[in-house]
């Protein structure tokens, strides 16, 4: 599977309260390698022991920090040591340990959904997570291999000092509770067979049945952290899931095929203003989602078919669905 540095537009943990779990399957055993790599590069007491570290793991080195972007090991030790010798670093450095106190609750959320993506696809990864400190440079690199994971990005909305590239309506979702998920979502699409046709449509069911298998590797985990909505905005959603609908239907959206104009529905934005604004961003997601939820439950496809199927029309038509 392609490996990508992902910024997280989509979305993770949380325990089940409000929301009851999910109908699933038991997972398989999966025990990941952790490697909490922050403790190790910040006890570096010069750029010489700072690039033993970066030797001693070559693929963080690599793959996170693009250090075969640099002529030689030492100039990226040179940085990474004045990075770690600096004031400010230290405060995101006891943020983001403070953070992630429990990061055995996300290892174990990640062994159980990789367990269960393993009873569907028994090739499913195990992949090593790395954890560690940067600086806000990295976010997350995932791919089979690899879950790497730069820690001073999830400290949350209290964190002292905040990604500045992010937008503030996706760095909601920049915090631990959403972590799982996000990875999961990554690695389980890999398994989704893209549908054939450039209709809107098409795009919807595509994500909606990424949320589908999501929602199966993680129970019970509630919906709105798997998409990445906040509560207030998923019972809006589903308070005017009537209204949302008839705006596609009336306007004729499902069958649009200009990127621009699908971009308002599936895309990163605060609001879809066409529809309402409070009408969060990437709703068609949600609503491909709903429809791809109301084809399995009259169906009875299994889960491995409704990946499989690559014909969006056979998936809205059989599903009937009409909110309200």
């Amino acid at each position: 599977m392609r490996a990508v540095h992902l910024m997280i537009c989509i979305v993770l943990l949380a325990s089940c309260t409000s929301q009851p779990c999910r109908e699933s399957v038991e997972p398989e055993a999966v025990v990941l390698r952790v490697e909490r790599l922050e403790q190790e590069l910040f006890d570096s007491e010069s750029s010489a022991e700072v690039e033993e570290f970066l030797q001693n793991n070559p693929d963080f080195a690599q793959l996170f920090l693009h250090s075969d972007q640099y002529p030689a090991d030492s100039i990226l030790a040179n940085r990474m040591f004045g990075l770690i010798q600096n004031p400010s670093i230290d405060t995101l450095y006891q943020e983001s340990v403070a953070t992630f106190e429990n990061f055995d609750d996300v290892v174990k959320t990640l062994e159980d959904g990789l367990g269960r993506l393993k009873v569907y696809y028994p090739n499913a990864p195990s992949p090593v997570v790395q954890t560690c400190v940067t600086g806000l440079y990295n976010d997350l690199f995932i791919s089979n291999e690899h879950i790497m994971i730069g820690m001073d990005f999830f400290v949350g909305p209290n964190a002292t000092y905040k990604p500045q590239q992010i937008p503030n309506y996706i760095l909601q979702r920049y915090t631990i509770e959403h972590l799982a998920a996000s990875i999961l979502q990554f690695i389980s699409s890999q398994y989704i067979a893209k549908s054939k046709g450039d209709a809107m449509l098409a795009e919807m069911i595509d994500y909606g049945k990424s949320y589908y298998l999501l929602g199966k590797i993680l129970p019970c985990t509630p919906g709105n952290i798997l998409i990445g909505y906040s509560k207030e905005e998923w019972e809006d959603i589903y308070e005017n899931d009537a209204i949302i609908w008839a705006n596609f239907v009336q306007n004729e959206w499902l069958f649009e095929t200009d990127h621009t104009m699908k971009q308002r529905f599936l895309g990163e934005r605060p609001n879809v203003y066409e529809i309402g604004d409070k009408c969060p961003g990437r709703i068609g997601r949600w609503v491909g989602w709903e429809i791809v939820e109301a084809y399995a439950e009259r169906t009875g496809a299994s889960v491995q078919d409704i990946m499989s199927e690559t014909d969006f029309n056979k998936i809205f038509t059989e599903s009937k669905y009409k909110p309200g």
